[in-house]
């Protein structure tokens, strides 16, 4: 058996500008990486600029510039929306052609408001399209006197539920998040139910690192069966397990912040003996993208940036490492949502050539279609392999 592995790691959310399209979802003018750069204007990623980062088209970066000894490019996304489930789905071939449904304008219907309270029995607070700092703000005095859970959305496809743990008790909440991805079918389908536990310590309100998502199962292969199918791991780190519902899934863990996320990689890169790893670091998304904090994200990608060269230093002879995201979140653009923008491919081995352009893709399935190809895997699903271009 072939003893090649891709190590695939998705910085959540570092879009790399609007797509054509991005003034039908009201993204226009975004670029995530851009604007942080002119926020945290002594950006210090020398590691990522050495594979690439600042050569990718539309992408400026401050400083000099570095001798590039990886391959760049960026992708734009096929399936109409600008999710999480449907990033991570595209970039293991599977396009989303009609979207996720959402409720940013209304909220969730009352009578399925009401269904859900007599299933869980009792009242919820909110139901309207918030962003997840400000609405525990404004409705946790509320949920420690009544006891009653917090539900929201956002322009993505999602039915939020946030509690105070010392209030509802973590597994409690897990087990009213089962119920909510239970009940919302049919015209109601959402991509995920999410758990936002939280704290209340001193006037202080944080979310803790048990969230948890319930994801869609994939509708149709993808590159993770595939690969699991033919013999071959996937080591799933962080929420990758729950995007894809397990499915393909062979090893995984949860992670807490981005700096575990680099210690499981690690780890997986240690034990793992052939196929794919498959990291998200949700921090980038989660803590300073919806929450529109341009330096903490700076700041945060710098942290990745000063790991990066023990993730270069783990690689094997036959390793392929590809760093890339999921969607933008602009943390200057308006509101508190991801952003319409391509993403950025970053690759490099030992076996790679050196400063190669791959310009723009055409769809995120590129990626899964070369992962494929370089495990020797048989695919035939969505994605074209640039494979020929790298090797």
């Amino acid at each position: 058996m072939s003893d090649k592995r891709v190590i695939l790691i998705v910085l959540d959310s570092l879009g790399a500008g609007e797509l054509p399209d991005a003034a039908e979802y009201g993204d226009a003018g975004a670029h995530t990486i851009n604007h942080i750069a002119e926020k945290v204007p002594d950006l210090a990623v020398p590691n990522l600029k050495k594979m690439g980062y600042g050569e990718i088209e539309g992408v400026r970066l401050p400083g000099a510039k570095e001798n590039v000894t990886g391959c760049y490019g960026r992708a734009a996304e096929r399936s109409r929306c600008k999710d999480t489930i449907a990033g991570h789905w595209e970039i293991a071939g599977l396009i989303t052609e009609t979207p996720f449904r959402t409720f940013t304008d209304t909220g969730f219907p009352e009578s399925f408001i009401k269904a859900f309270e007599n299933r869980i029995g009792t009242p919820v607070l909110g139901n309207y399209a918030a962003s997840g700092v400000e609405i525990i703000k404004d409705l946790g005095p509320e949920q420690r006197r009544t006891g009653y859970p917090i539900v929201y959305t956002s322009a993505d496809s999602v039915f939020q539920i946030a509690a105070d743990v010392n209030v509802i008790p973590l597994e409690r909440l897990y087990e009213i998040c089962e119920i909510a991805r239970e009940m919302l079918q049919g015209d109601l389908l959402v991509g995920r139910v999410i758990a936002r536990p939280y704290t209340y310590i001193d006037g202080v309100y944080t979310r803790t690192a048990d969230r948890k998502d319930y994801a869609l199962e994939p509708p149709e292969k993808t590159i993770l069966d595939a690969i699991s199918g033919s013999g071959k791991q996937v080591c799933a780190v962080g929420k990758i397990e729950d995007v894809f519902k397990g499915r393909g899934v062979t090893d995984s863990v949860h992670t807490k912040s981005n700096e575990d996320g680099v210690d499981r990689t690690l780890e997986f890169m240690e034990s793992c003996g052939s196929g794919l790893i498959f990291t998200n670091l949700v921090e980038f998304d989660s803590m300073y993208g919806h929450r529109r904090d341009p330096e903490g994200y700076g700041h945060a990608i710098e942290a990745f940036d000063r790991r990066l060269p023990e993730i270069l230093q783990a690689l094997r002879e036959q390793d392929l490492l590809i760093i890339t995201a999921d969607h933008g979140n602009d943390p200057v653009h308006s509101g508190w949502n991801h952003t319409r923008e391509y993403i950025p491919i970053l690759l490099t081995g030992r076996s790679i050539r050196q400063n190669i352009n791959l310009s723009t893709r055409s769809g995120f399935a590129d990626i899964g279609a070369t992962i494929c190809e370089y495990l020797g895997v048989s695919w035939e699903g969505n994605g074209s392999s640039f494979l020929k271009d790298i090797i």
